[in-house]
């Protein structure tokens, strides 16, 4: 009887241990850089509200707006564990490797988008989850937004070629964007996201490069910000769905599939959102009373060139010559 009783209170132990997500409830914390009424904060409680109905004992609380850190510093949170999820751009700061999501004119249209920035097996990607392996954050579903382009307050002269703009522009944390709007004619100063508007407000710079005609409208027009958009489409607005494996270790198997469908479906919906209304957004830029600045097909293909000849050979000191190959081959 002893024996039998011990059997039977051993084998509850390890049912207990290995089943330690259903006996209490497990909550993690989402942390994004939307403003509140944003589609992309709306996405990320579509995220909660999925998981939540998959009832796999796992439930995640949102946290949009930076209310957790900019995006600057999510990404180290998350290496770290100290946030379980994050939807925000991957900035460079931690490895300038990652520079190469910031690579200029790499893709020229919604359809690449979807192809490279989106296909988790996309060469694109591999790099990506390479080097954030290396940190301990997974990358689980990523989020184009459309091109961005120029906010400013003043039209800046010669918009359409490579003089002198006479305006002074907000760019990231980013070597090779502070090098493609200086080789287009723009003076350049690096400020973090959350600086830009009182930067704009009190004349410190003319513009910034930052923003999709979805997120001008959202965030600058609908604030009396800015009077002008230019349109150079030259990089993508690229939110990245990530986990610190730290946090994925932690779950079962159910749980991490819950979480991975509810993140991919939101970027399947966040995208095609996006895809359908970036016209209808710039109809409301102009609306507002901004004006947009578009490039005829020749001026778009020049700048394209002259980027891609003057500012891509920079880029291989930081992100290496290697990943530069792998990325244009992938593209051939």
């Amino acid at each position: 009887m002893k024996t039998l009783l011990k059997t039977v209170a051993a084998s509850a132990l390890a049912l207990q241990l290995a089943a330690p997500a259903f006996a209490e409830d497990m909550k993690l914390r989402f942390a994004g850089v939307f403003p509140i009424d944003h589609q992309g904060t709306k996405m990320m409680e579509q995220v909660a509200a999925d998981v939540a109905a998959a009832d796999v004992g796992l439930t995640i609380e949102v946290f949009p707006a930076n209310q957790l850190g900019s995006g600057e510093a999510l990404f180290e949170d998350v290496a770290r564990g100290n946030i379980d999820l994050a939807a925000a751009f991957i900035y460079a700061d931690t490895d300038p490797r990652l520079e190469f999501l910031s690579m200029p004119f790499l893709l020229s249209g919604w359809d690449e988008m979807d192809s490279v920035a989106r296909n988790m097996d996309s060469e694109f990607n591999t790099i990506l989850q390479e080097i954030t392996d290396e940190y301990g954050v997974r990358v689980m579903a990523q989020n184009p937004e459309g091109f961005v382009g120029i906010v400013a307050t003043q039209k800046p002269d010669n918009w359409n070629n490579f003089d002198d703009k006479g305006v002074n522009i907000r760019v990231w944390s980013s070597p090779v964007i502070k090098s493609m709007v200086e080789s287009l004619g723009y003076q350049a100063t690096t400020m973090a996201w959350g600086d830009i508007f009182p930067a704009l407000q009190s004349g410190i710079v003319d513009g910034a490069i930052c923003c999709t005609k979805t997120a001008t409208y959202s965030i600058f027009a609908k604030s009396d910000v800015g009077k002008y958009f230019v349109e150079y489409n030259s990089a993508i607005e690229l939110t990245t769905y990530y986990a610190s494996q730290r946090t994925l270790d932690k779950l079962n198997d159910e749980q991490v599939a819950a979480l991975e469908a509810a993140m991919t479906k939101a970027s399947n919906d966040f995208f095609q959102y996006n895809r359908d209304n970036d016209a209808a957004f710039g109809e409301k830029l102009v609306e507002s009373g901004y004006e947009i600045l578009t490039l005829s097909p020749e001026e778009q293909a020049a700048m394209a060139a002259h980027v891609q000849e003057n500012v891509w050979p920079k880029m291989s000191a930081n992100v290496g010559q290697d990943v530069i190959d792998r990325l244009l081959a992938s593209k051939n």
